[in-house]
C-alpha cells in the first residue's frame, strides 16, 4: 500500500458520485439517480460505485461491456466534506496519491489542481482555500473516451494496437480494453486522498539505494526535504538501519542551510545478503529516517547487487541477469493487474498470485507496460519471498508523444515511482517500453508519424538519465525485445530478449523448436478459464465456441479460430462443448511445456524465458495460467513441471557427424534424440537415468541406463542410443527416461513418437478409488496402460474446489493420487467423474 506519514489525514469518507456530464447513451433509468448523487467509496472507481447502488449489473456478466460503455463517456464528480480546525501548523496540503486521470480538484468552489496523470502524486498548498469548520471537496473526471479523441484531434493521432487512443492520456492502458481485457475506461479516486499539515520540515522522500562491498553492506540514503516558508536553517538527519536479529546501526548527516537534499550513508559490517527465491535467503533490514524530530520516514531494504551483462560473445549477445554476481536462469511469467478495477485487488488476493508463481517454480514476475507501477504490496510480497520483480515503465504497443505536456507529465510519474520503487530488493530491472520499439520497424509507423517523435526520446534519453540520478543501482533495458545494438532488428533472437508470437497467431506450436533465442521475454498459448468461469459469464444457448456471448469473452482476433488451428495435428477435433473445452486447454498445456522445454533445453545459450501470462483480469478466454476466479489451469501444472530447478528433458539435435557435414552458416540436421539435463540449483548432481523405448502396456522394447552429473546451474547433454530414439511403431510407442533414485528433483522425461491424435491409447486407461478426507477426498489411479495428462475439473463439481496436482502422466501399471480441497463438500465420487484424460479424446 502507500506509504502514509502520521500526519496524514485520509479523506476517504462521506463521498458520493455524480454524472457532471452524463452520456447521451446512457439508459434513461439512470439518470435521476445519477442527478441526485449516489454513495462512492474512496479510494474507489465509478464502475464499482454504479454496481453498488445496482444502477448497473455485473459488467463481466454476459455481453453488459457493450451496454455500459457509457460509463467511459460520462464525466464524473466525486463530493465530500469535512471538518477541518487549524491547529497551527504552517502548512496544509492536500495530497492525492492517484487519480483517474484528467481531474479538476476544488476545495469550497476554489479549483485548487488539475491532474494529467493516473500514475503520479499530487500534492497542492490548499490553505488559503480550507477554512474554519465545514468544508467540501469535490473531483470532477473528464470523461475519458472523449478526452483521447479530443486530444488526438487537437494533437494529431498516434499508431497504437487498440479501437481507443488510449497513448494520448497517461492512463492504464488497458482499460481501454486488450487482446486479453475488458473495455472498462472509468474514472476515480483511486488511491488515498487527504491533508498533510506540518511545520517546519516535512521528509518529501527517501530512496535507501544498498550496495555491498566485499563483506559489507552500504545503504545511501537520499534524503529529500521540503520547507515551510521561511525555513532555511540546517536540518539535522538520523538514518538507523535495524537488521533481521534486531541489531541497530545509525548515521548522521545534515541537510546544510538553505539546501532540500542530502545523502546519509550507513555501513552494516557482515552483512547479510538477500537472494532470489532457489538462490538463499531474504534477510530484510528496516530504514528509519528523522529529520530534525519533526518529520518520519520508514521502510525496508534487502543487501544485494544486480548487474545485466549484455556484452557480445560469439554467438551474439546475451541477457545474463546476475544478482550479488551469480547469474540466474529466469524461469518467468508476465504480470497483467489482476482485475479490471484495480481497487478490487487487496493485498491477500496479491499474496494468492505470489503463492501461485512461487509454487509453479517461477522466479521472475515481469510487470508489462500496459498496466500499473505496482502496488507496493506485490513488491513487499516480492521482497519477503524472493520473487524477483521486472517492472515496465508504461508504454505499451504505442507510440507515444514526445512533446510538452506528455513528456512533463511522464517525467513526473517516473520521478514519483522510480523513488516509490526503490527500496525494494526484489526489483531488479527497469524497462523502457512493451514492443514499441519493435513496432516502430515492424508495423508500418513511419508514413503515419510524419515525422513526429514515437516516443524513443523516452528510452533511450530520458528514462536512463532519471535512472542514472535516482537509481543507479539497477540496470535498465530500453524496451522488450531488444537486441542491445545499434541498427539491429529489436526482435532478433541472437542477441537479447525476443518475443515469440508467430505461434499462436500463424503457426504451430512446433515452431517453438526453430528458434534459439538466448531469452524469452513473451510468449504463450491460450485457453479458455476453467469451466465453472466461464459457464458464470457466457450464457450462450447452447454454449458454442463462436456464440455471441462466448465471443465478448474472446478479445483476441480471430482467437477461437486460432484455437481450433492450435489443436489441429495434435489432439482430435472434439465432439462437445465440454470437449472444446478440455481439448483448447490441454492443448494449451502441452504448447507451453513444449516451448519452455525446447528453451531450457538451450541453456547456457538461453538463459531464461517469461510466459505471457500468469494471471487475467476478468473471466476471458486467454493466455493466462491462472483464471480471474483464481483457478489453476491444466498449463499452470505444466508450467510447474516445466519451470523445476532439475529439468530433464528428451531433444533432438544433432550428431558429431551432422554438424561435420553442415555447411557453415546452415542448420545441421537434428539426426540424434539426447536426454537433456538442466540443474538450476545450488547443489551438483550426480546420478543414473533408465532409458526405455516400451509400448504403452508396458512392454520394454530396448533399454539402457546413462550415469550422468551435471554442476550447479548448469547443463548437460546424453545421447540416446540409436535402438531406443528409433520408433519401430510410433503411434504405439514411447520413449521414457527415468531417475533411477527418488528425490533427487527430476521428473521423468517422456518422448511421443506421434502426436495424441495419431496415438493407438487405450481411451479409458485409469482405475479410480475414492477415499474421503477432512476438507474432501483423495483421488487413487491406477493406469491399466498409458495415460497422458491427467487433470481433475474439480470446479464441475464445487467451484471453490482445488488440486494438490494434475496434468499427470502415468506408465502401465503405475499409481498416483490427487488430493482434493473441497470447501462445499463435493461427493468423492463426482470429483472422480471430473478427470479427463488426453486418452479420452479419442
Amino acid at each position: 500500500m502507500t506509504y502514509l506519514p502520521s500526519t496524514f489525514r485520509a479523506l476517504h469518507e462521506g463521498w458520493t458520485i455524480t454524472a457532471a456530464d452524463l452520456a447521451a447513451t446512457a439508459p434513461e433509468a439512470v439518470a435521476g439517480p445519477l442527478a441526485a448523487g449516489i454513495p462512492a467509496a474512496v479510494p474507489g472507481e465509478a464502475h464499482l460505485d454504479l454496481v453498488r447502488a445496482e444502477l448497473i449489473a455485473d459488467p463481466f456478466d454476459g455481453d453488459n461491456e457493450a451496454a455500459q460503455q457509457w460509463i467511459g463517456d460520462t464525466a464524473w464528480r466525486f463530493a465530500t466534506s469535512f471538518t477541518w480546525t487549524d491547529a497551527g501548523e504552517d502548512r496544509h496540503d492536500l495530497v492525492a496519491h492517484g487519480l483517474d486521470t484528467v481531474a479538476t480538484v476544488e476545495i469550497n468552489g476554489t479549483v485548487v489542481g488539475r491532474t494529467e496523470n493516473m500514475f503520479r502524486t499530487y500534492r497542492w498548498d490548499v490553505r488559503e482555500a480550507l477554512r474554519e469548520g465545514e468544508n467540501t471537496l469535490t473531483v470532477t473526471f473528464a470523461a475519458p473516451i472523449p478526452e483521447t479523441e479530443v486530444r488526438a484531434e487537437r494533437d494529431g493521432a498516434l499508431p497504437s494496437t487498440n479501437h481507443h487512443e488510449y497513448n494520448q492520456l497517461r492512463k492504464m492502458a488497458c482499460s481501454f480494453g486488450w487482446d486479453w481485457g475488458i473495455d472498462v475506461a472509468g474514472a476515480g479516486i483511486w488511491k488515498p486522498i487527504g491533508i498533510e499539515s506540518w511545520s517546519g520540515v516535512r521528509i518529501a522522500s527517501v530512496r535507501p539505494l544498498v550496495d555491498v562491498v566485499e563483506t559489507d553492506g552500504v545503504l545511501s540514503a537520499h534524503v529529500e526535504i521540503e520547507r515551510a516558508e521561511g525555513d532555511s536553517a540546517p536540518v539535522p538527519l538520523a538514518v538507523t538501519v535495524t537488521g533481521p536479529a534486531g541489531e541497530a546501526l545509525e548515521a548522521r548527516g545534515t541537510v546544510p542551510a538553505g539546501e532540500m537534499s542530502a545523502v546519509v550513508t550507513v555501513t552494516v559490517p557482515d552483512v547479510e545478503r538477500w537472494w532470489p527465491v532457489g538462490h538463499g535467503d531474504q534477510p530484510l533490514y528496516r530504514v528509519d529516517v528523522d529529520a530534525n524530530g519533526e518529520a518520519a520516514w520508514s521502510g525496508r531494504v534487502g543487501f544485494r547487487t544486480v548487474e545485466l551483462d549484455t556484452a557480445p560473445d560469439p554467438s551474439g549477445a546475451p541477457f545474463n541477469l546476475k544478482v550479488n554476481g551469480e547469474l540466474v536462469l529466469v524461469r518467468g511469467v508476465n504480470w497483467i493487474p489482476d482485475h479490471a478495477f484495480l481497487t478490487a485487488i487487496d493485498r491477500d488476493r496479491y499474496a494468492r498470485r505470489v503463492d501461485d508463481a512461487l509454487e509453479a517454480n517461477i522466479n521472475l514476475l515481469r510487470v508489462w507496460g500496459g498496466g500499473i507501477f505496482e502496488s507496493d504490496d506485490l513488491y513487499d510480497l516480492a521482497d519477503e519471498r524472493g520473487l524477483l520483480m521486472w517492472q515496465d515503465f508504461l508504454f505499451a504497443c504505442a507510440a507515444y508523444s514526445e512533446d510538452e505536456p506528455m513528456r512533463a507529465e511522464i517525467e513526473a510519474e517516473v520521478r514519483d515511482n522510480a523513488t516509490r520503487l526503490s527500496p525494494h530488493p526484489s526489483l531488479v530491472l527497469w524497462n523502457g517500453n512493451n514492443e514499441n520499439t519493435w513496432g516502430s520497424v515492424d508495423w508500418g509507423w513511419a508514413h503515419r508519424l510524419d515525422g513526429r517523435g514515437w516516443g524513443d526520446a523516452y528510452y533511450s534519453e530520458l528514462l536512463p538519465s532519471l535512472l542514472s540520478e535516482l537509481d543507479p543501482t539497477r540496470p535498465y533495458s530500453p524496451a522488450s525485445p531488444y537486441s542491445f545494438g545499434d541498427y539491429r532488428y529489436p526482435n532478433d533472437e541472437r542477441y537479447g530478449t525476443m518475443h515469440i508470437w508467430d505461434v499462436w497467431n500463424r503457426v504451430d506450436y512446433s515452431v517453438y523448436a526453430d528458434y534459439r533465442p538466448r531469452f524469452v521475454s513473451e510468449f504463450g498459448f491460450q485457453a479458455p478459464p476453467a469451466w465453472s468461469t466461464l459457464a458464470a459469464v457466457v450464457h450462450d444457448e447452447p454454449l458454442d465456441p463462436f456464440g455471441h456471448e462466448m465471443l465478448v469473452h474472446q478479445k483476441a482476433n480471430l482467437g477461437n479460430a486460432k484455437l481450433q488451428r492450435g489443436w489441429q495435428g495434435h489432439l482430435p477435433d472434439p465432439k462437445s462443448i465440454r470437449d472444446w473445452h478440455w481439448t483448447t486447454q490441454l492443448n494449451q498445456a502441452n504448447a507451453i511445456r513444449f516451448g519452455v522445454e525446447h528453451f531450457r533445453s538451450l541453456t547456457p545459450h538461453n538463459t531464461g524465458a517469461i510466459l505471457w501470462q500468469l494471471n487475467d483480469n476478468w473471466p476471458v478466454v486467454s493466455w493466462a495460467a491462472v483464471d480471474f476466479n483464481e483457478h489453476r489451469k491444466p498449463l499452470w501444472h505444466s508450467m510447474r513441471a516445466a519451470y523445476e530447478p532439475r529439468l530433464a528433458t528428451l531433444q533432438p539435435r544433432p550428431s558429431q557427424a551432422a554438424l561435420e557435414n553442415a555447411w557453415e552458416g546452415t542448420v545441421p540436421e537434428f539426426d540424434t534424440l539426447a536426454l537433456i539435463l538442466v540443474n538450476d540449483t545450488g547443489a551438483d548432481f550426480s546420478g543414473s537415468f533408465t532409458i526405455t523405448r516400451e509400448t504403452f502396456d508396458g512392454t520394454v522394447l530396448a533399454k539402457a541406463h546413462a550415469d550422468a552429473s551435471v554442476s550447479a546451474r548448469g547443463a548437460t547433454t546424453i545421447t540416446v542410443p540409436a535402438e531406443i530414439a528409433a520408433f519401430g511403431d510410433a503411434g504405439a510407442e514411447v520413449i521414457v527416461a527415468a531417475p533411477d533414485e527418488e528425490g533427487t528433483g527430476f521428473r521423468t522425461a517422456f518422448r511421443h513418437g506421434a502426436e495424441t491424435v495419431d496415438q493407438r491409447l487405450d481411451p479409458s486407461p485409469l482405475q479410480v478409488t475414492t477415499e474421503s478426507v477432512t476438507g474432501g477426498c483423495i483421488l487413487h489411479m491406477k493406469a491399466t496402460s498409458f495415460a497422458r495428462e491427467i487433470f481433475c475439473h474439480t470446479d464441475t463439481v464445487d467451484p471453490e474446489a482445488k488440486t494438490d496436482g494434475g496434468m499427470i502422466t502415468l506408465r502401465a501399471g503405475q499409481i498416483a493420487r490427487i488430493r482434493v480441497t473441497s470447501p462445499n463438500g463435493g461427493a468423492p465420487e463426482a470429483f472422480a467423474a471430473a478427470l479427463r484424460c488426453a486418452n479420452d479424446l479419442l
